[in-house]
């Protein structure tokens, strides 16, 4: 099975891009990070984020005497464990760079990140960005966001409440303002055909299923369907960053 990807990023109406997308094909991972904060502290969340699951991921990719630095999770693959681990020494750093600097005190990053191995995909995400499996046709969000709506009314509930509910974007986790965070790992098996889309909220904010959907349809290169994506989102006057990155299997 061969792999490609592509991504865009766009401020939309902000002054400032607190998004951070990357991805890295031999190593088999991407990222979304979509970061908050004073000035310019979300978008040093954001990439601090990143910066340190790629890291690691990178590290234990290579390493044959590797110190685990958390416990080691039995009922998870040594590729879940891996992301897993990525994402909490993400939050352990930038935690640390808010204590250490008061001008970035309290910052934090939402996270979404796929690892793939062969054919298996793992999922890690925090916070309300998201990652989506196109298939047959077919969407689904593999991931649950970490809100008070969802948590109080269930994902599709909560993505069917008025836009102006006060909770609607209330984190209940993110990366970064706690000193330690436990994220959830799924793991998955790609099909030839699959897309997975990670996206940051800018993008699932302003454009439902059915117009995710409709883009993944008219199919493309990742990088022209994170483009479509990204472009949908502005036509329809998002009030945030937009960042679409997607994973083509075929």
């Amino acid at each position: 099975m061969t792999v490609t990807a592509g991504g865009r990023t766009d401020t939309g109406p902000r002054a400032l891009n607190q998004d951070w997308l990357e991805w890295d094909l031999g190593l088999g991972l991407f990222v979304v990070a979509d970061g908050m904060g004073g000035h310019n502290a979300g978008e040093v969340a954001s990439h601090l984020a990143a910066k340190a699951i790629r890291e690691f991921v990178a590290e234990t990719a290579v390493a044959t005497d590797f110190t685990w630095p958390f416990p080691f999770e039995p009922a998870h693959s040594v590729e879940a464990n891996r992301l897993l681990t990525a994402v909490r020494l993400a939050n352990r750093r930038v935690y640390q760079e808010g204590c250490a600097h008061a001008a970035l005190e309290g910052m934090g990053t939402t996270v979404v990140a796929v690892l793939l191995s062969g054919d298996r995909a793992v999922l890690v995400g925090v916070g309300d960005s998201r990652i989506y499996r196109w298939r047959d046709a077919e969407l689904v969000q593999l991931t649950s966001d970490d809100t008070w709506l969802s948590a109080v009314m269930g994902v599709q509930d909560a993505d069917r409440a008025d836009s102006t509910h006060p909770m609607k974007h209330v984190l209940t986790s993110v990366v970064g303002t706690r000193e330690d965070v436990r994220p959830t790992a799924r793991e998955e098996a790609l099909k030839p055909g699959d897309r997975l889309l990670l996206c940051s909220d800018g993008i699932h904010g302003r454009l439902d299923n059915a117009a995710i959907a409709a883009v993944l349809r008219a199919g493309g290169s990742p990088d022209q369907v994170a483009e479509a994506l990204v472009e949908a989102a502005l036509a329809r006057q998002t009030s945030d960053n937009a960042t679409a990155l997607v994973i083509a299997a075929d």
